[in-house]
């Protein structure tokens, strides 16, 4: 097992990296490192998280010379992202050296703040395409003492259209250069272009079999669309990742399923294209430092993802090609760690998970939620239907036994006998109970009655006076015995005066 010593790095470096906890080389440095200090150029085919990085990192510290002060390495990456984590391990390592800088040139950035410092002894250039396009047309990057090339993830610049605009600067460069190229996989295009600006490359080729990496466990959900939400919210609940990525295959779905975990209390973030770099930035800086657990992201923004402790990845949409999977459950199980990736598909989405298998000649193990969740409950049906049984069971048991099943028998019916009895006994006096109610109702009605008549015969036995006022019966009769009394004395009073007269 060779250490970085034997490979040609110097012990100040070495003391950095054992800082860092990295204490051995892996497969992929043990075999670039010796071949690029010897100015080599190499075609590397390695998958991401091998720690390819500091392959080409540690050996180009190595070569680059302090005292002269022009662009000595460009380092062309297809995303700003990548340039920046190259960027960040570059500075880990010249942290103590004042004689030695690097710049990341990307778009988004202030272009003054590039230019100012670009002015300064800048030896190490790590940069998208198009920004490097654009400085070269200024005239602010100065390629033609260029003395090593990097050309990292060549298979995604390929995907996302960039090797027109590699080929531009390629051809800025002198033709002395050292050149490397590294890629997790070896189109047919990148085998062109490799021929054709490369003078004898050397080919390193870490695992014969390009597929996803042994420590990384790999699963696929069966989930329509309409229900593909609340799955993957079930699924981070149930996991609880401790750093996870989400890709999807739109900036718009990001987005939208960022709105949707953020309703649902997950600890999330958002990257992609639409976004501003500061932004991005700081979505990636709260990623790093673990204060958001979960990172959706599309295929071109988390290219070249490099952060510890990612524990899982979730393919919210299915990958296009085995080539995207591999980059994308790639950002888990890195540096020989164990991870997670699950993949969500639909049936439509089925034939395209089967070539992957096909592809990456491997067989991801499927699983359909719904029916584990129906089986869960059918268990846990069986299990209560049981214990309920188990019940029954104890309490006959616990019961005091008869001679022979007939007295079992006549005590059961002696039972339901006496429970009609009671029951027929309860009924008789409801019965009893209503009639008295009843009875008691009928004299109340009665009563109200002779009540209501009596009121009637006294209010018709009031009348008027002459006056106009209301006297009672006696007093009616009353007044008439005076007015019959009155007329009967006048009657008399005449007859007595005329036979006075006569």
């Amino acid at each position: 097992m060779h250490d970085f010593l034997s490979l040609g790095i110097s012990e100040s470096s070495i003391k950095i990296l054992q800082e860092y906890g990295v204490v051995k080389p892996t497969p992929v440095q043990s075999k670039a490192i010796p071949s690029i200090i010897e100015g080599k150029n190499i075609i590397a085919q390695a998958q991401t998280g091998t720690g390819k990085t500091l392959g080409f990192v540690l050996p180009i510290l190595e070569k680059i010379k302090p005292k002269e002060a022009y662009v000595q390495a460009l380092i062309i990456t297809p995303t700003r992202e990548l340039a920046l984590q190259i960027t960040d391990e570059i500075e880990k390592m010249i942290d103590h050296r004042s004689d030695l800088d690097v710049l990341a040139v990307y778009g988004g950035q202030d272009v003054e703040k590039q230019l100012k410092k670009l002015k300064k002894n800048v030896q190490i250039v790590v940069g998208t395409p198009g920004r490097l396009l654009d400085h070269i047309g200024r005239g602010t990057v100065d390629l033609s003492k260029l003395s090593h090339l990097v050309l990292d993830e060549a298979d995604q610049m390929l995907h996302i259209g960039f090797l027109n605009e590699v080929e531009e600067i390629m051809k800025q460069t002198p033709r002395s250069r050292q050149t490397m190229l590294f890629s997790a996989t070896m189109p047919e295009e990148i085998k062109t272009l490799a021929k054709k600006h490369m003078h004898n490359p050397e080919y390193i080729q870490v695992e014969k079999t390009q597929g996803p990496a042994q420590t990384v466990k790999q699963m696929a959900i069966y989930s329509d669309d309409r229900s593909k939400q609340a799955t993957l919210i079930d699924l981070i609940e149930t996991h609880r990742p401790y750093l996870a990525v989400v890709f999807c295959r739109t900036k718009r779905r990001v987005s939208k399923l960022y709105e949707v975990l953020s309703r649902n209390r997950i600890s999330c973030d958002e990257i992609h294209g639409d976004l501003s770099q500061a932004k991005r930035e700081k979505a990636m800086q709260r990623f790093r430092e673990a204060e958001v657990q979960v990172l959706i992201a599309t295929d071109v923004a988390a290219r070249g993802l490099d952060v510890d402790g990612v524990t899982h990845v979730f393919n919210y949409d299915i990958p296009q090609d085995a080539e995207s999977y591999i980059h994308r459950i790639g950002r888990t199980g890195r540096a020989g760690t164990k991870g997670l990736a699950i993949t969500l598909y639909s049936s439509r989405e089925r034939p395209t998970l089967d070539l992957i298998e096909k592809e990456l000649k491997i067989r991801i193990s499927k699983q359909n939620l719904g029916n584990a969740k129906k089986d869960q409950g059918k268990s846990k049906s069986s299990s209560g239907k049981s214990q309920s049984s188990k019940r029954k069971n104890s309490h006959k048991k616990s019961k005091p036994k008869t001679t022979g099943d007939s007295g079992g028998r006549r005590n059961r019916n002696n039972k339901s006998t006496e429970q009609k009895r009671n029951w027929k006994s309860n009924d008789e006096s409801k019965k009893e109970r209503g009639t008295t109610r009843k009875s008691e109702n009928r004299k109340s009605r009665e009563n109200g009655q002779k009540n209501k008549k009596r009121k009637s015969m006294d209010s018709g036995m009031k009348s008027r006076s002459k006056n106009g006022k209301r006297t009672d019966s006696k007093g009616a009769f009353k007044s008439r015995m005076k007015s019959n009394s009155k007329k009967s004395g006048s009657g008399r009073n005449k007859g007595g005066n005329r036979n006075r007269q006569k």
